[in-house]
């Protein structure tokens, strides 16, 4: 029986589809960059930049494509509230680094901003890309800082109290995006 709190969104298909035209949008905007990095946030932004990167490099085999994972738990701004002992994963960046570079932010879903923003403060302690864009699966709205994304997926506006949740197979066990906790109407 289906869970009435949880609706499905977007398909595996559809998600699939929806990277495939992502990352176009990304050679589209690298401008022919010949050191384009897609950098992950911890969880599930590191496997879409994982697929994104695959997709790109198999379409344009003469781009250079380095990837990368961000994990911003200490750069959170609400790091007293997560406990007193944050559990941190790895940030590994391409050998080379990212100075100079073409720096893709890939995230599952784009909400207040915050967690952009600590990934841009993260970033900026290793060095000073060329030029950074913001990639996401889904934008739910409902903004508190100045953020916006270059490359979005899809829209799926969250009712209050409502999150959106992207599944994927690496985590999850399949792939697809879900709202749960309100309708999509």
């Amino acid at each position: 029986m289906a869970d009435p709190q949880r609706k499905t969104m977007m398909t595996a298909a559809t998600v699939e589809q929806t990277l495939a035209r992502m990352a176009g949008e990304i050679v589209e905007q690298a401008a022919g960059a010949e050191s384009l990095v897609l950098v992950g946030i911890h969880r599930r932004g590191v496997h879409l930049a994982t697929w994104l990167a695959g997709s790109i490099q198999g379409s344009h085999p003469d781009l250079g494509i380095a990837t990368g994972t961000l994990d911003i738990t200490l750069y959170r701004d609400d790091l007293m509230t997560v406990g007193p002992r944050p559990v941190v994963g790895p940030t590994r960046l391409p050998t080379g680094g990212i100075d100079g570079r073409l720096v893709v932010i890939v995230d599952d879903v784009l909400y207040t901003g915050r967690t952009v923003r600590a990934a841009l403060d993260e970033l900026a302690d290793f060095g000073r890309p060329r030029r950074t864009l913001l990639c996401v699966l889904v934008d739910r709205g409902g903004r508190e800082l100045p953020i916006q994304p270059d490359i979005v997926g899809e829209m799926i506006p969250a009712p209050p109290g409502g999150r959106v949740e992207v599944l994927v197979p690496e985590i999850d066990g399949n792939l697809g995006v879900v709202l749960v906790g309100g309708s999509a109407d």
